[in-house]
């Protein structure tokens, strides 16, 4: 058991430092195509990486039904994806406007909308996730707001995406249940894809020596990041302990900001260094407050029992 543990602590590591490391090339990736057109390529090539999961999975009897692609599973990974495809070219759009480090905190920022959006859907959230989201926004200010109190419009538009992430997460949680999750990830894929390269030839030039130059940031993008990294996920996330998931995953943000400094020569002010700490705090707290209590209930419902024994 242990060895599982750690080896999907060691898969979600190298997940985060996939995730953080793409900001870069999502920016690199621009400085020769538009946003659509790289993120359509990027998907597309996803896709690929994916399809022979999708081909090998053979479900058969009972699983049958539950794995195919189903009208309702169809139309599930379809809203998906369109969510996705607004969730990624906001992103992708805002790093014309903003730098690797902001992008990647306040990306991040989605762990605390998802359980301010969840109440809407009858989701509860504890002290420890407001806590949580208090300290984020604080970060957030400091991280955003210049002195003269302007915001850049790259941070806007990576808080809107950040907000698609938030119900992304939330549907996610609502087809996995029911569908297999690789065939929803592909069919959301396949949707972004398509959907971003009519955007782009309708909005954007497309040019093939561009898209050669821009082709290693492709390649990072659509097979690490969403081959590779979707892929490593689902892996660990099987023998994956709760608490150990929120917080290594919540790197992706520090990954992020470290692989902008190393490769682009970003720096953060003292100010921005303050919000980036309150902000992963934030992260770290909204999600771990609520396992904790989770496991208190546990313990006291365990003592109950014991008791009345």
């Amino acid at each position: 058991m242990k060895r599982r543990t750690l080896r999907a602590d060691a898969l979600m590591l190298l997940t985060a430092l996939i995730w953080g490391t793409t900001f870069v090339a999502q920016s690199l990736g621009m400085e020769h195509i538009g946003p659509f057109l790289y993120t359509g390529l990027r998907f597309a090539l996803g896709c690929l990486v994916i399809l022979p999961l999708v081909l090998l999975a053979r479900p058969s009897g009972a699983e049958q039904a539950h794995r195919r692609f189903s009208r309702p599973m169809l139309l599930g990974s379809m809203l998906l994806g369109a969510v996705l495809t607004i969730g990624i070219n906001l992103q992708q759009i805002g790093l014309l406007f903003t730098t690797v480090t902001n992008s990647g905190f306040i990306t991040g920022f989605y762990v605390i909308l998802v359980p301010v959006f969840g109440l809407v859907i009858g989701m509860r959230s504890g002290l420890g996730t407001w806590c949580g989201a208090l300290l984020a926004v604080a970060g957030m200010l400091l991280l955003s707001v210049t002195a003269d109190y302007r915001v850049a419009l790259g941070d806007v538009l990576q808080l809107a995406s950040a907000a698609c992430w938030a119900v992304h997460v939330l549907l996610v949680g609502m087809l996995a249940s029911r569908y297999d999750p690789v065939r929803v990830s592909f069919v959301q894929f396949a949707v972004c894809a398509v959907v971003s390269l009519m955007l782009a030839a309708a909005l954007e030039e497309t040019d093939l020596t561009a898209i050669l130059l821009a082709a290693p940031a492709i390649a990072f993008g659509g097979i690490l990041a969403v081959g590779i990294g979707f892929t490593l996920q689902v892996v660990a996330q099987k023998d994956a302990i709760a608490s150990h998931a929120a917080i290594i995953l919540s790197l992706e943000a520090v990954f992020a900001a470290l692989a902008g400094w190393l490769i682009l020569g970003e720096m953060l002010s003292l100010r921005g260094l303050i919000g980036c700490s309150l902000m992963l705090c934030g992260m770290l707290v909204a999600q771990l407050a609520p396992i904790y209590q989770q496991r208190r209930q546990q313990r006291q419902a365990q003592r109950g029992r014991a008791q009345e024994a």
